[in-house]
C-alpha cells in the first residue's frame, strides 16, 4: 500500500465512479452514508448532485446542518484504490443550472440522456436536484497495487 500522488488522485477522481457520501446525523442514528454522483475540478471544488424527488430529504437537511462531510471514491476490484476527502460545504443550490446538472450526469449517463435530464429539470423546475459545492480540506488516498491478494 502506498499513498497516491496528487496527479494519480486527480486522474482517479476524473473517472466516472459513484462516490459514497457520509454526513453526521442529528439524532441517535449513526452517520448517514449514501451513494452519490459527483464531479471534481482538479485543484478546485467537488460538486455533488443529490435527488430530492420534489421534497426535502434527510441527506439535504443533514448536509446543510453539518456543513462538513466525507466523500469516498474507490475501485472495488484489484488493484484496489481509494480516495477519501473531508470537506466543507460551500454552497447548496436547490435550483442548479442545466450546465451544472449536465456536468455531473454526463459522467454516468449517455450524452443525450444527460442533456435531456438537465434540460427537463430546468424547464420544469421540479426541484428534483440539489447541487452541493464542497471545498476539499483533507485527502486520504491509497493504492494497493503492490499488495498481493490472498
Amino acid at each position: 500500500m502506498r499513498p497516491l500522488t496528487v496527479d494519480e488522485r486527480e486522474r482517479f477522481l476524473a473517472e466516472p465512479r459513484v462516490a459514497v457520501l457520509s454526513v453526521a446525523s442529528d439524532d441517535d442514528r449513526p452517520p448517514l452514508t449514501v451513494p452519490v454522483w459527483y464531479a471534481y475540478r482538479p485543484g478546485g471544488t467537488i460538486t455533488i448532485l443529490t435527488g430530492t424527488q420534489g421534497r426535502r430529504v434527510r441527506k439535504t437537511r443533514l448536509l446543510e446542518k453539518a456543513g462538513v462531510l466525507s466523500l469516498n471514491v474507490q475501485r472495488a476490484e484489484f488493484p484496489y484504490r481509494f480516495v477519501t476527502v473531508e470537506g466543507t460545504l460551500l454552497r447548496a443550490d436547490p435550483a442548479p443550472e442545466a450546465a451544472e446538472i449536465e456536468e455531473i450526469t454526463r459522467r454516468y449517463l449517455p450524452p443525450e440522456s444527460a442533456r435531456g435530464l438537465a434540460d427537463a429539470e430546468v424547464a420544469q423546475r421540479s426541484d428534483t436536484f440539489v447541487l452541493f459545492t464542497v471545498r476539499p480540506d483533507r485527502w486520504i488516498a491509497f493504492d494497493f497495487s503492490d499488495d498481493q491478494p490472498s
